[in-house]
């Protein structure tokens, strides 16, 4: 199983609002209603084609520029993220959270982190060098904006040493080299793991798979019978999905495998009605269950232009030369995005890899053995157990 993604921040070119302490569990669900609010708006754009991406690398890149942030670009950032990062409780979740969900564990990697490539003529803020400093993993560099190869070659080497055999190439950093670039904020999100059950290759086979288009294809699909956590849910407009948990090595990492529980129902159906809530219910109601698993090798990588999913979200100020206000992180210079872009990738092999609480309900138990055969276009997350953080969540139309 290889899960790469990253996310890049350009910067042309942060306010300190104590918020009333939210609890660890309002804090999870906020988490997750973001990842759920990114994938909506990034999937209404790429309709009906594979995805894939990593809320927790673009959550990371949003926290840092918090610390830099002040008035409404503070604002916007606050709002769309749901938690202000200055919250002590806020930051000691979001710590224990990254380490728990990092430290170094057999047959499993995980890996966030987070850079500054800042201009030799931009002056930091001493404090939000300190902050930076103690954050995620993340680091401060110097950089030459002037020289356009010499500053994305840096970029790339950075990218591709925490992404270890990920692949940098196609990444668009053009406007790092722009005479008014003066940062670039850098985040990465790396995840190797293999299965705590893996697939045998001698089980896998040729199996049909109707696409979201409709037409039909042989692809490589996988094979085991094995205990794992499954039930059966319908959304509120009575859409019936079939929810699956595959756990990592270690189980504090799983896959979620949601399939539309009937044919005619599209993926679309079924995301319109996601929430963290409904994310959370599934996560909790599974029963183990031994089940028939049939699910396609698949490969995916994404690269998306985030200004206008931000946009959607409430970041604008962020990105407008005039009101951008980033003074946290330099007095001197009027700094403001002029990019946002996110890249991730997934590898799936045999070896590894305030809504309603009415958004979702379980139905009844099937009596006998169930299949769980992925066939047809269905979604996927990747969630850490301890927090309920997704740190990848995508969907598969065409596996080929």
């Amino acid at each position: 199983m290889l899960p790469i993604s990253f996310s890049a921040f350009i910067l042309s070119a942060w306010c300190f609002t104590k918020g009333n302490s939210i609890s660890y569990d309002e804090l999870k669900e906020l988490k997750t209603e973001f990842a759920i609010k990114l994938y909506k708006h990034v999937s209404e754009t790429e309709n009906r084609t594979n995805l894939i991406l990593s809320p927790a690398s673009v959550a990371i890149s949003l926290e840092l520029l918090q610390f830099g942030a002040q008035g409404n670009t503070f604002a916007e950032l606050q709002d769309a993220l749901g938690y202000n990062i200055h919250d002590p409780s806020v930051e000691g979740f979001l710590h224990a959270a990254d380490e728990g969900g990092t430290e170094p564990s057999p047959g499993r990697v995980v890996q966030l982190a987070s850079s500054f490539f800042v201009d030799a003529g931009v002056q930091l803020s001493p404090h939000f060098v300190a902050r930076v400093a103690r954050w995620a993993n993340s680091s401060l560099q110097q950089a030459n904006f002037t020289d356009l190869n010499r500053t994305t070659a840096q970029i790339e080497e950075w990218i591709t040493g925490n992404l270890r055999d990920g692949d940098v190439h196609g990444m668009p950093l053009e406007s790092a080299g722009s005479p008014l670039s003066q940062v670039t904020l850098v985040s990465t999100m790396y995840f190797k793991s293999t299965w705590q059950k893996k697939f045998s290759f001698m089980d896998t086979q040729m199996l049909p798979f109707t696409t979201a288009e409709g037409s039909t294809l042989k692809v490589p699909t996988m094979h085991h019978t094995d205990e794992v956590n499954y039930g059966q849910f319908q959304t509120i407009a009575l859409e019936a999905v079939s929810v699956m948990e595959l756990p990592y090595l270690g189980e504090k990492l799983s896959m979620f495998l949601v399939l539309p529980s009937h044919k005619g129902t599209t993926l679309s159906q079924v995301e319109s009605h996601l929430s963290a809530k409904t994310i959370t219910l599934w996560a909790n109601s599974l029963k183990r269950m031994k089940m028939d698993i049939f699910l396609p090798r698949f490969s995916i990588q994404s690269l998306f232009d985030l200004k206008t999913v931000f946009s959607a979200l409430g970041i604008r100020d962020a990105f407008d030369p005039i009101t951008a206000n980033f003074k946290g992180i330099s007095e001197q210079s009027s700094l403001y995005i002029s990019e946002a872009i996110h890249k991730a990738e997934i590898e799936v092999t045999e070896d590894g890899t305030k809504a309603s609480g009415a958004t979702a309900m379980v139905l009844l138990k099937r009596s006998r053995t169930p299949i769980f055969k992925a066939d047809r276009p269905f979604l996927f997350f990747l969630r850490q157990a301890t927090t309920g953080s997704v740190l990848f969540i995508g969907r598969v139309t065409n596996p080929a």
